[in-house]
């Protein structure tokens, strides 16, 4: 272990030891297959839905153009922390650096948070598309969808720069190794050296009022949302307002499902097994589902499909 003499009896960390999943070779080559796999189809799904996004016109609506942001915003997401796990794997050593452990945590933070206000400007989105149909146009024009994408990456990342300065002003002492996947507040909370009631109390604050503000412009677009679907006469009407957002509503309850169960308990109620499994869904299973969710279930989207299908079986 690499450290710094720190008095007579401390040492400062200066590198990290990633545990990874397992230890066994033999468990680590399958899970080198299984990450590999679901990688694939991660960037596979995202780019494929980006470009058929692109190449339909009827797809160039402010709805599209944020589920194209998304996947997007979801390819850099699973490339913070796959790649790593792939290495991991395979690698003998899984030393990482202090300014790499830094980075990752920096980068984790920033897109988990641009995730959280980019899903709250599509909800506001399907607000407006559902409530106000006739203005839909004029009420969200792409100059304004821009601002809204922009926007959620501006304050993401700011609240990561908070996050990770609020994290890495800690000294780190004794054992360097870190029972997860990836560097992630809570194991590093357990080998902080100093009190750390003030870092988690700044931490519950930011992650408390990002995910609140957020959470009440969700649920405030479906409430209304749900009153206007109540409104309409025809049930033929309600279920095809309904299967509107009905994508962006499972997607949001899978990510702050997963963020709230990994970041609502005391540090102390935290363990190693449990961390990795609440977080494997936020940082690689929700990326992989969420062009599934977009598409399988979106019959504009599964029509550009078949277009696009039915043109490169022409031109063959």
């Amino acid at each position: 272990m690499e450290t710094t003499e720190e008095g007579s009896n401390r040492t400062l960390v200066t590198q990290f030891i990633l545990v990874g999943f397992t230890t066994e070779p033999h468990l680590q080559v399958a899970l080198f297959v299984l990450f590999l796999i679901s990688y694939s189809l991660t960037l596979i799904g995202n780019l494929g839905l980006m470009a058929l996004i692109f190449l339909d016109p009827h797809l160039h609506t402010p709805m599209y153009f944020f589920v194209g942001s998304l996947s997007f915003l979801d390819i850099w997401y699973s490339s913070v922390y796959t790649p790593r796990i792939l290495s991991d794997c395979i690698a003998k050593s899984k030393v990482m650096s202090y300014s790499g452990c830094a980075a990752q945590f920096f980068f984790s933070a920033g897109l988990a948070y641009s995730e959280c206000f980019l899903l709250a400007a599509m909800a506001y989105d399907r607000y407006v598309a559902i409530c106000n149909p006739l203005l839909y146009a004029s009420a969200m024009p792409r100059k304004l969808c821009f601002q809204l994408v922009v926007g959620s990456y501006a304050a993401g990342f700011a609240n990561a720069i908070m996050h990770t300065g609020n994290t890495f002003r800690l000294r780190f002492c004794g054992d360097n190794t870190i029972n997860h996947y990836f560097c992630d507040a809570p194991p590093l909370v357990k080998m902080a050296c100093d009190d750390t009631r003030i870092y988690e109390l700044i931490l519950a604050t930011v992650i408390g009022c990002n995910v609140v503000a957020t959470t009440i412009l969700i649920l405030g677009s479906y409430t209304a949302i749900g009153v206007a679907i109540l409104r309409i006469r025809s049930a033929t009407g309600r279920r095809k307002a309904f299967s509107t957002c009905s994508a962006h509503l499972v997607s949001v309850t899978f990510f702050y499902g997963s963020i709230l169960f990994m970041y609502s308990q005391p540090s102390s109620q935290h363990t190693p097994e449990w961390d990795k499994v609440g977080a494997l869904f936020y940082t690689v299973v929700n990326p992989l589902v969420n062009p599934m969710i977009y598409s399988l279930r979106n019959k504009d989207v599964k029509e550009a499909l078949r277009k696009a299908f039915g043109r490169a079986t022409a031109s063959k």
